[in-house]
């Protein structure tokens, strides 16, 4: 949570481990990791999540693409609250990685062209939709979309936000109101570089939040 406000805040493209020691700091409700091996802030073979990180602090794997066995291995390996799934994923394959007990997170990249529909047949596969930007990165592509699109959406299932989220945006939420809004996903909005979050840009990011839902 913000501020005692009940929208919740996830840091993702963590992998640093004095960085992630920063951002904690901070107590975001979530932490993504993403291993996915062709974005820039994939974290690597030899990664491991940091034993320190505080359990209030839920940790998502991002995936894309990958076998429900590779994303069950990686939940355990590294103590994964969730999977973040950005790819092609069928809903009996969320299905599968959410009966083992790991929270599921249904990625879709939105524009103006997007049919919502296509979500119903996730509805009972998953725990969480993302709506993301479309664009030719699988996330990532540091661009929001037209969140005005989200009203045609029927707010069956909680969603995270994510796509070019910044503080010099983020005020915008405020027009979200009455949407089954769980979570803000910010990443490269608040970066120094990729994969390394600064501070500063975190804390802004934090307070404009506060202030635009006051």
């Amino acid at each position: 949570m913000i501020d005692g406000i009940d929208v919740r805040l996830k840091i993702c493209g963590m992998r640093d481990a004095q960085n992630i020691a920063a951002v904690a700091a901070h107590q975001p409700d979530y932490m993504g990791f993403i291993f996915y091996n062709k974005s820039p802030r994939y974290v690597g073979e030899e990664f491991t999540v940091p034993s320190d990180l505080p359990s209030t602090i839920k940790r998502v794997g991002v995936f894309v693409n990958a076998t429900v066995d590779e994303i069950i291995a990686a939940a355990r390996r590294h103590s994964l609250w969730g999977a973040q799934l950005h790819g092609k994923e069928t809903p009996d394959e969320c299905a599968a990685v959410r009966a083992t007990g790991i929270k599921v997170m249904k990625a879709f990249p939105v524009d103006e062209t997007f049919d919502f529909a296509v979500t119903s047949a996730y509805r009972d596969a998953v725990d969480f939709f993302l709506f993301d930007t479309k664009g030719p990165l699988h996330g990532g592509n540091a661009r929001r979309f037209d969140w005005s699109l989200l009203g045609k959406y029927d707010q069956s299932v909680p969603f995270f936000l994510s796509g070019g989220l910044s503080p010099e945006n983020v005020s915008e939420v405020k027009h979200l109101a009455g949407m089954n809004l769980h979570a803000l996903d910010v990443n490269s909005g608040i970066e120094s570089s990729p994969g390394i979050k600064d501070s500063g840009r975190l804390t802004d990011f934090m307070n404009a939040v506060a202030t635009a839902l006051k």
